[in-house]
């Protein structure tokens, strides 16, 4: 069983990175639960999704304490990084968050998301980058799994946007 948290803004691609980790999953044949949650105000207000991808049925949606997470704005970094399950991995983008954790009993991994995401040309693919490391440090899927999940996600009319993903989370799986 793998639960998961990803957490910022409305905006920044959270809920899509769920949906992509969610998809890999089902291409894999696993139990698989997506739930997201977001502020009234979307773009701007907090948003974040709890994933659980399991071989066994899944008994609630709602994940309270994550095997990894994935947090890409302050506010959702202090209100869940110790909820992290001991053992557990923490992938945070340190270009938006300028605080390194004390726990001792996770692995955090800091990635200048936002930064690399303007400096390779990959504007709006941040939360793409986190995935990739999520999923090099974590193995919650396959590559191909998830590869196949992004241009399962994207729409018909935006397919020429599925190269830059599958670029941005290669980019932050060699991180």
């Amino acid at each position: 069983m793998t639960n998961m948290l990803l957490a910022g803004f409305g905006g920044q691609g959270v809920l899509f990175a769920g949906k992509i980790i969610a998809y890999a999953g089902l291409m894999e044949d696993r139990q698989v639960s997506w739930l997201p949650s977001y502020g009234p105000e979307m773009r701007g207000g907090t948003a974040n999704c709890s994933v659980c991808l399991s071989d066994q049925p899944i008994g609630s949606p709602l994940v309270l304490n994550p095997e990894l997470l994935i947090v890409m704005n302050l506010p959702s970094y202090d209100k869940f990084i110790g909820t992290v399950t001991p053992g557990g991995i923490a992938v945070i983008d340190s270009a938006l968050i300028d605080k390194t954790c004390d726990r001792t009993d996770i692995s955090c991994f800091y990635v200048p998301a936002t930064t690399l995401a303007s400096e390779q040309n990959l504007e709006g693919l941040s939360n793409i980058i986190l995935l990739g490391k999520a999923l090099a440090e974590s193995q919650f899927a396959s590559v191909d799994s998830v590869e196949q999940a992004i241009r399962k996600c994207i729409p018909p009319k935006k397919q020429h946007l599925a190269e830059p993903n599958i670029q941005a989370m290669k980019l932050g799986m060699s991180l």
